[in-house]
């Protein structure tokens, strides 16, 4: 809804007429096609009927709503990862991601063409960087690009940039695929811990002791807890790191003897916090998951103020 109302405003602004009418339009049109496309679908064939056309016009990130195609973007890059190679279906290939930011927002871009990614390789393109990106698509709630985008360096200039990373506060029912998420929550349910062994040096799982990359290692233990989560419009299954589990009470000797993990499992039951992360599928299992980045406490006063403003 927030991506709709945005879309709402940019097609208002463009075009001079109401958000109310041009929000008629978009239900017509919804009705004409059966209920078969989404209110941003709509909105934007709405957009093209009122000769409004947003492939050469540079949008700021906050205004980037998802489906949206041929996108052309300006922003720093904050965060460069490493590149990744792939094997999927008899097709193997790399994949580079990085964050973009501007004055207004930030987002994850993903860059699949190898020419692309060759300017990375290549150190053409850095962390620090202002980047313009043409042609992109929203996906998920990333920007991607395919062999038909563009993207260089670019001599503007871009300031004061949003740093910390921009979640959608909302409730789980509203929650979609590939978005951001902040939601206050109720623990319900917890599964025992699944352990595994991660590489000292880089954080890859190991077999035995060994690294693919860096062979034979001394490794590092981690835990995933599953619970489940439920903010009163639905539940999901959230995904918990053993240092995220810290901050729902337990101690590392808790979460690493099953028989203590058993001891104190119950007292998890109950705890409301605020839930940070994101949505995303579990092509194996073919379920929403939500995998949590962060856990915040409340504060109950802060909580009642707001909901005076709202009164």
């Amino acid at each position: 809804m927030e991506s709709y109302i945005k879309l709402l405003e940019r097609i208002s602004q463009a075009s001079g007429l109401g958000k109310d009418e041009i929000e008629r339009k978009v239900e017509a049109k919804r009705a004409k096609l059966s209920g078969l496309v989404s209110k941003e679908g709509a909105a934007q064939i709405v957009a093209a009927e009122l000769g409004i056309n947003f492939d050469r016009e540079r949008m700021r990130i906050s205004e980037l709503v998802q489906g949206m195609k041929r996108v052309n973007v300006a922003g720093k890059i904050l965060e460069l990862y490493p590149i990744r190679q792939y094997n999927k279906n008899g097709r193997e290939g790399k994949v580079a991601n990085m964050i973009i930011a501007d004055e207004s927002s930030n987002i994850k871009v993903v860059l699949w063409d190898m020419n692309h990614i060759s300017l990375i390789e290549n150190g053409k393109i850095k962390m620090g960087d202002v980047i313009e990106i043409g042609n992109a698509m929203i996906r998920n709630g990333e920007l991607h690009l395919s062999s038909f985008s563009d993207i260089k360096q670019s001599k503007e200039k871009i300031d004061n940039v949003v740093v910390q990373r921009v979640y959608n506060i909302k409730k789980i029912v509203d929650a979609k695929i590939g978005q951001d998420l902040k939601t206050r929550a109720i623990v319900v349910q917890v599964f025992d811990p699944r352990y595994f062994e991660v590489c000292n040096e880089c954080g890859k799982k190991v077999v035995d002791s060994e690294c693919k990359i860096h062979g034979q290692v001394e490794p590092k233990r981690r835990a995933l807890i599953n619970v489940i989560l439920d903010d009163g419009s639905e539940s999901i299954r959230g995904l918990l790191s053993n240092e995220l589990a810290l901050k729902l009470g337990l101690e590392e000797e808790d979460i690493f003897s099953l028989e203590k993990f058993y001891e104190k499992k119950s007292s998890l039951i109950g705890e409301e916090k605020y839930f940070v992360g994101n949505i995303r599928n579990n092509a194996l299992y073919n379920t929403i998951e939500f995998n949590v980045e962060n856990i915040e406490n409340f504060n109950v006063e802060d909580l009642i103020k707001d909901f005076e403003k709202k009164k």
